[in-house]
């Protein structure tokens, strides 16, 4: 495949995973990354919104690219290690609030990768909602994405209203 041909399946990638919605949620800015081409695990990220729904909770994701796909959060153990665990209750979605799902916090972990990661390619990924319901989020693969690019950085951990 060409440069150009590349290009172009990462921009229409890029356009399509923009925004995803469903009952006042909106996903924005979703990419999905593994450690390297030998991985076995890969991860998520995105900005869930909540404009005008009730009160929801995301409490489930699937997608067919992985043996397992779960909501992960890193929490701060008893000593001071940093460990990322599975939340099993979920994540709020308060009404005209938001989830970050960032690197070091709250994402979507794909494990038991069937295939590497390609760059460009997207995957699909359903969010799975108390209130809204399904939501089928067409996520495009960035290997190259370094921490803090893309439409949701500057916001930390401790910024919007993220819950857990």
């Amino acid at each position: 495949m060409s440069f150009k041909s590349q290009f172009l399946a990462a921009s229409v990638a890029v356009f399509m995973a923009t925004t995803a919605f469903a009952e006042g949620v909106e996903v924005h800015d979703a990419y999905a990354r593994s450690a390297s081409s030998m991985a076995t695990t890969g991860a998520a990220f995105m900005v869930i919104h909540n404009h005008g729904g009730p009160d929801d909770r995301l409490i489930g994701t699937a997608s067919d690219v992985a043996a397992r796909v779960e909501l992960h959060t890193h929490r701060e153990d008893e000593n001071g290690v940093m460990r990322m665990i599975h939340v099993e209750e979920g994540l709020e979605l308060p009404a005209d609030g938001e989830i970050i799902m960032e690197r070091g916090g709250h994402h979507v972990m794909f494990m038991g990768l069937n295939a590497p990661f390609t760059q460009g390619e997207v995957i699909d990924l359903t969010l799975i909602f108390e209130t809204a319901g399904e939501v089928v989020v067409q996520v495009p693969v960035d290997l190259e994405r370094q921490p803090g690019e893309g439409a949701h950085s500057g916001h930390g951990q401790s910024h919007g209203t993220q819950q857990d």
